[in-house]
């Protein structure tokens, strides 16, 4: 059995920073994650999208994030169960808790911090005859790497943020775009939603709307698509194509977490808005599965909620310890590895 201070379920950026703020209280962490490498969305989903939120940050890629969160926890030495799913929790007799994977790996903590993102997640699909032919064949619902698209005819559809920016993001990679929308009218940024129209009166863009991708052809691998207009009678469009990219979103749910007796309102987990702590004693939540008034699910707003889960951590876990707050300007920081930070010290030197 797997034994930690906090055991986070979910290695997003949240669940990420959380061992940090832990490690400054010298608690150990551990993280539970169902996709196969930490990072969650971020490394799954859009590791090339750039982010323009985080304090600091003009613009970083949400891979990059990543990559400077897991340096930044690397002196608290985290541990993870990566690919397997948090199935089961049972409180134990002191209040403690035991929480077992699908795989059957067994975790024990005094204190769980769901830090799920949106929970397990499954892509939009469009109502399409024949879509598993052509998955991993030219059919993707993310993109990963947009070097993959490189010199190639790629039609995406969608109406939101994600068809938006990647489809202006793929005009400096792929040899063609192709934007399909069943309305006139986009749901994404303005500015973005201008910026595609500049590219299609520039001829990098041929956008299409209102219309819908009604079938996908090909023997092998997909070599084309079929676009029908919805508001009048034009005759059927067929485009050869490499690459079809249905971005409608996804479809959120908690999965086993939510039959684990916390109170649930529209797929996230309620919390109060003091320490982020659930219905139940010692299970927190933070980040975007968690909700509560005036809830706003971006990164920094997570990065806060982790911040304050720890401290009450602390206390749960250390109820006759007193925890003065020190500011890593002042006390540096200390990893699990022996290492030490911190600022350096002014020489005080007497004067003849």
């Amino acid at each position: 059995m797997i034994e930690t201070d906090i055991l986070i379920i979910g290695a997003g950026p949240t669940g990420l920073f959380a061992v940090f703020e832990a490690g400054l209280l010298q608690l150990k962490c551990h993280l539970i994650d169902a996709l196969p490498q930490a990072g969650g969305q971020c490394s799954e989903i859009y590791p090339k999208k750039p982010i323009y939120d985080i304090p600091g940050f003009p613009e970083v890629l949400a891979g990059d994030l990543i990559d400077n969160l897991m340096e930044q926890i690397k002196p608290f030495e985290p541990s993870f169960t990566l690919g397997e799913r948090a199935q089961t929790i049972d409180t134990l007799e002191d209040g403690t808790f035991v929480v077992t994977t699908n795989k059957g790996t067994q975790h024990h903590a005094p204190v769980v911090a769901i830090a799920g993102g949106l929970g397990s997640f499954e892509p939009r699909k469009p109502p399409l005859n024949n879509l598993k032919k052509y998955e991993d064949n030219g059919l993707a619902y993310i993109i990963k790497d947009p070097e993959v698209y490189r010199n190639k005819k790629v039609v995406i559809a969608g109406g939101g943020d994600s068809a938006l920016d990647w489809s202006i993001f793929l005009t400096d990679v792929a040899s063609e775009v192709t934007l399909v929308h069943r309305r006139s009218e986009f749901r994404g940024a303005l500015d973005s939603v201008e910026k595609v129209q500049q590219l299609k009166n520039q001829g990098k863009i041929n956008l299409i709307t209102p219309a819908e991708v009604t079938a996908l052809h090909g023997v092998e691998k997909l070599d084309g698509i079929t676009i029908s207009k919805t508001t009048n009678s034009e005759e059927d469009i067929l485009l050869k194509a490499d690459s079809f990219i249905p971005l409608f979103g996804l479809s959120p749910k908690l999965g086993p977490i939510a039959d684990w007796g916390l109170d649930i309102e529209r797929n996230a987990i309620k919390v109060n808005t003091f320490d982020y702590q659930t219905n139940v004693p010692g299970i927190y939540a933070i980040g975007d599965v968690n909700t509560y008034a005036g809830k706003l699910k971006l990164i920094l707003c997570g990065f806060h909620e982790a911040t304050l889960m720890c401290q009450s951590a602390y206390q749960r876990i250390h109820p006759d310890k007193k925890y003065v707050m020190k500011y890593t300007t002042v006390g540096g920081v200390t990893g699990f590895d022996g290492s030490k930070k911190e600022a350096p010290k002014a020489v005080v030197k007497a004067i003849d």
